[in-house]
């Protein structure tokens, strides 16, 4: 139901573009988290159906990526974008997106690694 894709190396200043496209249901909220290894997932971004705040929606991000990631989605793809950029090293993690159907039930796609080299 959700693909991930976007994943890779890139150096420290970095930048990176994740994508998650749905199929088969439509989200009212969808979300990025992360899991570093032998850490807990967290929460990274999320952005309810309406997009952005000036589309009418709202965008909400973690304290660690404000500023440097930007999260969007295009509703004509159902697909959710994940715009990372100054990257650390401390970015490192399997980047999971989540889809809230608009029954409450949570669906998530499978991980794409990102590896940040210093």
């Amino acid at each position: 139901q959700l693909q991930a894709s976007g994943g890779g190396l890139v150096q420290a200043g970095g930048s990176l573009i994740l994508s998650c496209a749905a199929s088969g249901s439509t989200f009212s909220i969808m979300s990025w988290y992360r899991q570093a290894p032998e850490k807990q997932r967290k929460f990274v971004a999320g952005i309810s159906s309406g997009g952005s705040a000036s589309s009418g929606g709202r965008v909400v991000y973690a304290d660690s990526v404000k500023g440097r990631f930007t999260i969007s989605r295009d509703n004509a793809k159902d697909t959710v974008y994940l715009q990372m950029n100054s990257l650390k090293p401390g970015d490192t993690a399997v980047y999971y997106c989540k889809g809230r159907a608009w029954d409450g039930v949570d669906y998530w796609g499978q991980g794409t690694l990102v590896t940040v080299s210093s």
